[in-house]
């Protein structure tokens, strides 16, 4: 049984029913564990759909699907499995999501385009074609309004906790609700998307205001963890917007006022699986936040902080404990962003390294090293060219993540 990891949240939330939203997760024998494989979830007739994936140009069938889908901007059903990831399999692949759409539009009686899949595991292992279409009738039965726990165990992988996350938000001053399950732990770095998640909302939201908000969102929260630096074949982000919530005060723009409060919780809840997903890491036994500021812009000061954050040298430091803050002011120094080295600022757990380009006098080492040592670490870096922020999450590299990838396949 794979530990789980020590900065895994306490438990699974208690996540509420979405109105408009059924979800099942079981074992469809993908896996050599037997254990949970298939997703399945159902929308009402009606649910609008926006979606981020992965910029890899090896992306997967399903991912391919899912771009042309997206263009209906409908969805009443998502399939995911885990345990393969349907990626490089040719022509089987594209066979395999075809028989599973065609199941699937059959099944909940829609068009094709309104059926969206992900796949998530091993790479360049076919899977039979009708072998997940031939599990929905069964998963269909399993449906259920909140059976979130199991879903979001069916979509793991390497993970060692499932990852979920609900808020409340108001639009209008009328209560709506927000679910999102997510996956990943490795091969996770950031471009457009970062892994699987899945967003459900009651609240009546089109499809091309959902879109906008996710990739607002998705730049400050899954693009914005790293574990390994290596981007997934199958990232995949979806939200799907029910409308069967209380009816509240029509959503025209992204940027309507009566918006902000739904805008603030999305962003929290994606931040929070973002983190959630950090800190499932393989082998992480730290989880670490690198705040930048001073930076030309919010992007230039992200593209330093995942420089810091996605140096082995750097998370090796943090796994040993070891606060070699040069390590730091390498890694600012290859991002390709502008910094000035002479207004270079570095602090490690709230306590000044460098000021100003210079370390800071009667520096001790001593209190930084103990809040190395610890499993939550905070860096601050300041690089004194202008006013950009931004705040990425990462973890330590150590000696379990090795030996989790040395034997993936077996």
């Amino acid at each position: 049984m794979t530990k789980i990891s020590p900065l895994a949240p306490k438990r699974f939330p208690d996540m509420p029913h979405v109105p408009g939203v059924r979800v099942a997760g079981a074992a469809c024998g993908l896996k050599r564990t037997r254990s949970p494989d298939l997703f399945l979830a159902e929308l009402d007739t009606g649910t609008t759909v926006a979606g981020v994936f992965t910029r890899s140009r090896c992306f997967s069938a399903p991912v391919a699907w899912c771009r042309e889908a997206l263009s209906r901007k409908r969805v009443r059903a998502i399939v995911v499995n885990s345990g393969n990831a349907n990626a490089f399999t040719g022509l089987a692949g594209d066979r395999m999501v075809a028989r599973t759409v065609k199941a699937a539009a059959k099944m909940f009686k829609c068009p094709e385009k309104e059926i969206f899949v992900a796949s998530t595991g091993v790479i360049g292992e076919p899977v039979p074609p009708g072998y997940v279409a031939g599990k929905l009738t069964g998963m269909k039965n399993r449906l259920a309004p909140k059976a979130w726990a199991k879903a979001a165990k069916a979509i793991m992988t390497t993970d060692t906790f499932a990852k979920g996350a609900t808020r409340q938000a108001m639009i209008g001053g009328v209560p709506v609700t927000l679910n999102g399950i997510a996956k990943g732990s490795g091969m996770i770095a950031p471009d457009m998307a970062t892994m699987l998640s899945f967003i459900f909302t009651d609240a009546a939201i089109p499809a091309t205001v959902l879109q906008k908000l996710l990739v607002r969102a998705t730049s400050r929260s899954f693009n914005s963890i790293t574990v390994d630096s290596d981007t997934s074949t199958s990232d995949t982000v979806l939200i799907c917007a029910t409308g069967k919530g209380e009816k509240h005060r029509k959503v025209v723009s992204p940027g309507d006022r009566h918006l902000r409060d739904f805008r603030e919780k999305l962003d929290d809840l994606m931040q929070d699986l973002a983190q959630q997903i950090a800190r499932d890491g393989e082998g992480a036994g730290k989880f670490v936040t690198i705040r930048v500021s001073g930076a030309a812009s919010e992007k230039a000061a992200r593209r330093i902080g995942l420089a810091v954050a996605n140096s082995p040298l750097v998370k090796t430091a943090f796994a040993g404990g070891d606060a070699n803050w040069g390590r730091v002011v390498m890694a600012v120094g290859k991002a390709g962003e502008k910094a000035d080295r002479d207004l270079l600022s570095i602090s490690m757990g709230g306590i000044a390294i460098t000021r100003k380009g210079k370390i800071v006098r009667g520096y001790d080492e001593k209190p930084v090293t103990a809040h190395l040592k610890g499993r939550e670490i905070m860096v601050e870096i300041d690089v004194g060219v202008g006013k950009g922020c931004a705040t990425v999450w990462t973890c330590d590299l150590n000696r379990g993540y090795i030996t989790i990838n040395a034997d993936y396949r077996s």
